[in-house]
């Protein structure tokens, strides 16, 4: 039997005692009969279900150790929680296993029912929901955005990219030009004044709830640059809007920001050019992840976004002359072959 169908076996005898209890301490009587069905899997090793029966739903985390570890999620759940922010409340949890069982936000990620119309409104939300993150303080005993942290996921791109997918290695001109972005990109963003970081604040990682948005995927949340998370919420990895349109969102968080006295920059221009290098720096990262994933984990289907990714560097290497020897590099390495999805 399969190591997975073991561990499903698992999850539903602790979670069968855990809703015993959870039903016997809110006078909800016996636990009905149910379903347990898949609710959604992501880039990593967790897997998530969903329990419903007579009216009730839960969703289940399942995060095998070693490769997950679930303590950062609760602790930094309790954090949010104290701040308003709709996160999963959790009933109960096994961090020797990886179980937790959680209160079901909803089925509906804003990438499942954002469109054009209904974008102004929905990331209105979002940035609420981001601006009471921020305001939170910096005293839980999390991780900075260090150079050391910035530079190893920079290095994704040349390791598994380049390496894995096209194949090819830097030669001594590219690893140079490399050099100089990356060192561009990091003093750009340890030049930022810091916030707390969801690092993936995406619309897949947003439910349409009540209240709206809930609040998912945040255990690897770091101390770090102001402009990470409205960028990446901004420029996803699903979907993509024209930049003008961009640049008037990240006007207005600005604006909410400055007033609300987080510690964005000064002024718009210059949070708009942090905002672009940060942006980039996420990019190089992600395009090195989804070829990981393809190339470890046996995951292809994220390099099909790839391209989406190469389209956001480009418009910020339109922009942002200081960034020609990254441009330089990349098409470099398309004469080598055409970055491919």
């Amino acid at each position: 039997m399969p190591d997975q169908d073991v561990r499903l076996q698992q999850l539903q005898i602790w979670l069968d005692e855990q809703l015993t209890k959870l039903f016997m301490a809110a006078g909800w009587g016996a636990v009905p009969p149910s379903s347990l069905t898949a609710a959604s899997s992501d880039a990593s090793f967790r897997r998530y279900f969903r329990w419903e029966g007579e009216g009730r739903t839960f969703i289940v985390m399942d995060a095998p150790p070693p490769q997950e570890n679930c303590k950062p999620f609760v602790d930094i759940a309790a954090l949010l929680a104290t701040s308003d922010i709709n996160v999963p409340k959790i009933y109960a949890q096994d961090l020797e296993r990886g179980f937790l069982l959680l209160n079901d936000l909803g089925s509906k990620t804003y990438l499942d029912v954002i469109d054009g119309d209904n974008a102004d409104g929905l990331f209105k939300d979002a940035i609420d929901a981001l601006l009471a993150y921020q305001q939170l303080p910096m005293d839980a005993p999390l991780p900075s955005y260090d150079v050391a942290l910035l530079r190893r996921e920079l290095e994704l791109f040349p390791e598994w990219y380049v390496g894995r997918e096209l194949g090819a290695s830097f030669d001594a001109t590219q690893q140079a030009l490399w050099q100089q972005a990356s060192n561009l990109l990091i003093d750009s963003a340890l030049a930022q004044p810091k916030v707390l970081v969801h690092r993936d604040f995406m619309p897949r990682n947003l439910m349409q709830s009540e209240p709206n948005p809930g609040v998912l995927d945040f255990q690897d949340a770091v101390y770090g640059p102001v402009t990470y998370d409205i960028t990446c919420l901004f420029k996803d990895a699903f979907l993509s809007w024209p930049l003008p349109r961009v640049d008037a969102w990240l006007q207005g968080y600005w604006q909410q920001a400055l007033a609300l006295g987080i510690p964005v920059q000064g002024d718009f221009q210059d949070f708009l050019r942090a905002s672009d290098l940060m942006g980039v720096q996420r990019h190089l990262k992600v395009i090195g992840i989804f070829a990981r994933i393809c190339h470890r984990d046996g995951k292809p289907r994220y390099l099909t976004d790839v391209p989406r990714f190469f389209a956001y560097i480009e418009a910020v290497l339109a922009r942002r002359p200081e960034l020609a020897p990254l441009g330089e590099l990349l098409t470099s390495l398309r004469k080598g072959g055409e970055p491919s999805a």
